[in-house]
């Protein structure tokens, strides 16, 4: 801190008018020892560049009053030098306009949720007098039933919510609807968790104190009417969607006066009216509040049928007086009379909260039929409870076929799962927070307490409980599908994998962490199952004793794989290759990487193994033929990466195997066909491509014999071109120029025709030629005899 001289305080006095102006006592600079602001006016330097205008009413220092040498002046440039003043401490305040505005327009993304949101209030305050009775059977001696009832106004646009709960006094009106996010039911849990009786029922829903304000998504003005057991009065709590205030009344109309509870009258905003339809209302209360544990009346009209006498028709009557008839027969109609009523919507007891040996399988079906709107009987069912860390109650369900219209492989958000909390549903759309996306395809219902929620109740919030209900659910879902397996009737899997079978190859790509229960599940197609397939458990058992792999290879069909030249020496050897003909099996498989310890092993891969390797043979046969190899691998150049004898092949002379790394042939025709493929990674990925010869053809021996006595015949090489292409075919891989391919084909056609026709068509035509030179003698010998005549 710098202090001033007389001097340089004179001379700022003179320009003070200009240069400085008070503080206000609002902001003080300095406080005293006791905390306090100093009150008077400090004066502070605003070190302004260039000329500044003095402030007005700016009152100048007093000279006269205020000794100068006693005085410290304080300036911005030692400001950093002093230290800091104490913080203060300020109480948040929120705009209620604003705040109302969010609640109605950004928390909730679906208006329909308001009554749900009602519903839950009043259920709590239902909840709550009956907890209370228990101490206080006074809370009851209205001797009202403990329900709800709901009742709209079409024609005015007017909904009213009844319950005979707890109710409020005129102070819990304020302190619970006067105070945004101020929740009764928070407060009531709280005491019951500090009291030593707590835990005889805590099931209460309300907890964020903002489900109340939910009524103003569709509603322009909202009464509530209250009577507490408590007090003698009844009180009514009265507030419009666009104000920040709102009104405290007493109920002095006899005609609204009720025994107990709260009443909520919606006057509902225009758009809006529609939300007063019984049919609508009663449509909301199944979706979202079916299971809540009180009775839930709706106002509906109802009818019956009954006969009425019609009158007659005078000209029919007449008739009948000139028929004579003396007995007529009194004509009447059916008509149906209409009135309104209360009626039961909910039910009380839901099917998961039962215990499932009390629960019949016609039971499980029904609920299911009812609440996915299916019209089959699901494959599978499981109804559970787990306990401990997280503790929910589950119904889940195989669905017999498969949806149709959409991909639910790609599309995770199926609305297949129906979330509950407190048996209040919560929603239906998720995006693989509680099934991963492969799974998809099972239904059923999850209710809980301890699910972490948003304020709106409608999105789960990313937690570890979430992610211990995911794994749980995921469990109870193969256990279920594994129960299929297990099923005495076999159709039922061969049915569940017509139909998800893709899904559960896809579960091989995304989750790593369940590879031992997904692959149990799996099929395939087999050299020695062509028309049933065969488990990973029924292949590893029929596996010979000195077999160590899983074989398999990958094609478009099954046809296509049981004609390829890599199962040659396996078939011989009567050593069983799974055919992978599912798009997505060679990605599954590859993912999966080994069953019970044996490696899956791709037969279209270099370097295969058998099992059957004779190293001295194997030398002698290099020795043979290792100069063909590189005779033909100069040949063929960069289009393979080298030229090996083959111990794969046992009638082919050739064939084309991939890179040990790289895309087999069939993944390069999927790749190919992809509409965004990149072109430079189908390059990269392509590696390399061996070409393998079978020394034991007699092409393959024919062409060693050239390499030796004549490399450079013009034939031979093209011979190895066309064994190259050829090769490509039927390795699987689409030749690089198709029409170049049929013309060598078409070459060697003509070669081998001449070969063998020509010589025979040679010597057919000198036989015949000396034919006409006969006939002509003979055609000459009658002309002669002519010209003697």
């Amino acid at each position: 801190m710098h202090r001033l001289s007389r001097r340089s305080v004179s001379a700022i006095l003179r320009n003070a008018a200009t240069r400085y102006r008070p503080l206000s006592s609002t902001f003080p600079l300095d406080h005293h020892a006791s905390g306090q602001s100093d009150t008077t006016n400090r004066w502070c330097s605003v070190l302004t560049t260039g000329g500044s205008n003095a402030i007005g009413g700016t009152k100048l220092f007093n000279m006269k009053n205020e000794p100068v040498g006693g005085r410290r002046f304080e300036s911005t440039a030692a400001a950093s030098d002093a230290s800091a003043p104490p913080a203060e401490k300020f109480e948040y305040q929120a705009e209620v306009s604003r705040l109302m505005d969010l609640i109605v327009n950004s928390l909730y993304s679906n208006k329909d949720v308001f009554l749900r949101e009602l519903i839950s209030n009043a259920s709590d305050a239902l909840d709550k007098l009956r907890f209370l009775s228990v101490t206080d059977t006074q809370l009851l001696k209205d001797g009202v039933d403990l329900d709800i009832r709901i009742q709209a106004d079409k024609d005015n646009g007017i909904i009213t919510i009844t319950d005979s709960g707890i109710g409020m006094t005129r102070q819990e009106l304020v302190d619970c609807l006067g105070t945004i996010a101020q929740s009764g039911t928070a407060k009531f849990l709280k005491a019951l968790k500090e009291s030593k009786d707590a835990g005889a029922d805590s099931n209460l829903i309300g907890q964020f104190g903002v489900g109340f304000y939910s009524a103003f998504l569709v509603s322009e003005r909202v009464e509530v009417s209250t009577k507490s057991p408590k007090s003698d009065k009844q009180y009514v709590w009265e507030g419009e969607a666009n104000s920040s205030s709102y009104t405290i009344r007493e109920e002095t109309d006899p005609a609204k006066l009720i025994p107990r509870g709260t009443r909520l009258t919606l006057y509902l905003k225009h758009d809006d009216k529609g939300y007063a339809h019984p049919e609508r209302i009663q449509k909301l209360v199944k979706n979202y509040s079916l299971f809540v544990s009180f009775p839930i009346y709706t106002w509906q009209e109802k009818g019956y049928t009954k006969e009425v006498e019609v009158d007659e028709d005078p000209a029919e009557a007449s008739k009948d007086e000139q028929d004579g008839k003396t007995e007529k027969k009194k004509k009447t109609k059916t008509v149906v009379e209409r009135y309104w009523d209360w009626e039961l919507t909910n039910e009380t007891q839901p099917i998961w909260l039962r215990n499932p040996k009390e629960v019949t399988t016609e039971e499980y079906n029904e609920f299911y039929k009812k609440t996915f709107n299916e019209y089959l009987e699901p494959l599978a069912s499981s109804h559970f409870t787990t306990e401990g860390e997280v503790e929910f109650r589950s119904i889940l369900y195989v669905p017999s076929i498969a949806a149709t219209g959409k991909d639910d492989i790609v599309n995770p958000k199926t609305k297949n799962i129906r979330l509950y909390v407190k048996r209040v549903f919560i929603s239906d759309d998720f995006d693989g927070e509680l099934f991963p996306r492969y799974l998809s395809f099972i239904k059923g219902v999850v209710d809980s307490n301890d699910l972490p929620l948003n304020v709106s109740r409608e999105i789960l919030q990313e937690s570890r409980i979430v992610r211990i209900m995911r794994k749980r659910l995921v469990r109870k879902a193969f256990d279920m599908i594994l129960g299929i397996t297990m099923s005495e009737d076999k159709d039922d899997y061969v049915k569940f994998w017509e139909n998800f079978g893709k899904h559960i190859k896809l579960g091989c790509i995304e989750d790593r962490e369940n590879h031992k229960r997904i692959a149990p599940l799996l099929r395939f197609f087999s050299s020695q199952s062509e028309e049933d397939m065969i488990s990973l458990d029924e292949y590893v058992e029929n596996m010979k004793p000195e077999q160590k792999d899983i074989y398999y290879i990958a094609a478009d069909s099954v046809a296509s794989a049981r004609n390829t030249p890599f199962l040659e020496k396996l078939i011989e050897k009567d050593i069983e290759v799974l055919f992978l003909v599912d798009p997505i099996d060679e990605v599954a498989i590859q993912n999966l990487k080994s069953y019970k310890e044996k490696n899956f092993v791709d037969i279209s891969k270099e370097d295969l193994d058998l099992g059957d390797k004779n190293e001295e043979k194997e030398k002698e046969i290099k020795q043979e033929f290792g100069q063909t190899c590189d005779w033909i691998k100069k040949r063929l150049g960069d289009r393979v990466a080298s030229v090996q004898v083959s111990n794969r092949l046992s009638t082919s002379p050739c064939v084309l195997a991939s890179g040990k790394f790289g895309w087999s042939a069939n993944m390069e025709r999927l790749m190919k066909a992809q509409t965004v493929g990149d072109p430079s990674s189908l390059e990269f990925m392509r590696s390399r491509r061996v070409f393998e010869i079978n020394p034991e053809h007699p092409i393959i021996k024919t062409l060693n014999a050239v390499c030796k006595s004549n490399p450079n015949d013009e034939e031979a090489l093209r011979a190895i071109d066309l064994l190259y292409d050829t090769a490509l075919i039927s390795s699987g891989f689409t030749p690089e120029s198709p029409a170049q391919l049929g013309g060598k084909i078409y070459e060697m056609m003509n070669m081998a025709l001449l070969g063998k026709w020509g010589a025979s068509a040679d010597g057919f035509q000198q036989q015949v030629n000396p034919v006409p030179e006969t006939v002509e003698a003979e055609v000459i010998e009658p002309a002669e005899a002519g010209s003697k005549k």
